[in-house]
């Protein structure tokens, strides 16, 4: 349910919204930031006030993939509310076509936006995969050039858009996010990814080719030598459970050193298009994630407490009632973004 406190203009910005829709401007909405940082959470609270005006495309390079969706973390379809998304879980790889590109992702991306604004709705991309976010939005693309590298001048990111955009970019401070990262990893594993990539290694599909689509999700690379040693023990009757757990543990480490990695090269990218001339509109969430890291603290040594979870580490309920994490994510990231897009709308 939307906070009453950004909820009160609701009506008004559903009816603003379908106005501006009703003139046919090509708006596009974009939710960015590195992994973990709530850009989910966000769209669909969003998407809840903005009610039945929204639809999200998402631009997470891993997650148009079918398949792994806890390892992955794709959005669960109950947390989506009823909010359409596209290029979530849709791409099946073959050997013609291994990878979904940013090339593919400006082709697919492009026709979508067309049909949402056709439907008179507002399209939202949201994910983390800059690359992609920049392969479509730009007017001048090179699949052949990498803008992102640092050895080139940021002279040459293209700064003119296809479409009037909004940018909300979800910051949280480095060192409070790789905090947060590291409880989501042990979350992540103990709620099914371990389960899944059991799975997923003992059939077929995890004999491809390594170095395509999917089999480069974080978790994937990282976990293959402790269930070859897991099936191998196991397939020739031994426990091994010394080597299994040291190998595992080891796999952990790896799968947060690698998740930190990654949201700092993402930050990095995001930084690279601000100093590109692109309009960024800078949502620290910061608090929010102190307060999620303080409150899943507490949980680790409480039983019989409640704690419903959603991404960018928003609790929604605590015994009850609105947790102190919840509030704080509605007041200095939800009720800010909802001013900026609801101007944005307006104008």
């Amino acid at each position: 349910m939307a906070p009453t406190s950004a909820s009160n203009g609701g009506a008004t910005v559903t009816t603003a919204a379908k106005n501006i829709l009703n003139r046919r401007k090509q708006k596009v909405v974009v939710i960015m930031g590195p992994t973990g940082s709530g850009k989910s959470k966000l769209s669909i609270d969003l998407s809840t006030i903005f009610l039945k005006s929204t639809e999200i495309i998402n631009s997470d390079k891993m997650q148009v993939y079918k398949g792994l969706d806890h390892t992955t973390n794709k959005i669960p379809l109950i947390e989506r509310k009823g909010v359409p998304h596209h290029l979530l879980g849709e791409f099946q790889p073959t050997e013609s076509t291994p990878e979904f590109t940013p090339l593919t992702f400006r082709t697919r991306g492009g026709d979508i936006i067309s049909q949402i604004i056709n439907r008179r709705k507002i399209p939202f991309i949201v994910g983390g995969s800059n690359s992609f976010i920049y392969s479509l939005l730009a007017k001048r693309f090179d699949p052949d050039f990498d803008v992102f590298d640092e050895s080139n001048s940021v002279d040459f990111l293209c700064k003119d858009l296809r479409y009037d955009c909004c940018f909300i970019w979800v910051d949280v401070d480095l060192h409070v996010l790789n905090e947060y990262l590291d409880i989501r990893v042990d979350e992540m594993l103990e709620s099914g990814m371990l389960e899944e990539l059991g799975e997923f290694f003992e059939s077929e599909l995890s004999k491809v080719d390594k170095h395509f689509g999917i089999l480069k999700a974080i978790g994937v690379p990282e976990l293959e030598n402790y269930f070859r040693h897991y099936y191998n023990n196991k397939n020739n009757n031994s426990s091994g459970r010394g080597a299994d757990v040291a190998e595992y543990d080891r796999a952990v480490r790896l799968i947060k050193l690698n998740t930190r990695v990654l949201a700092k090269r993402q930050l990095g990218k995001i930084q690279r298009l601000r100093e590109a001339g692109w309009d960024l509109h800078k949502i620290d969430a910061t608090q929010a994630f102190r307060k999620a890291i303080e409150l899943k603290r507490k949980m680790k040594n409480k039983e019989g407490v409640v704690v419903v979870v959603e991404g960018g580490g928003g609790v929604v309920a605590l015994d009850g009632g609105e947790s102190t994490t919840s509030c704080v994510w509605e007041k200095q990231v939800l009720e800010p973004s909802v001013k900026i897009v609801k101007q944005f709308l307006m104008e």
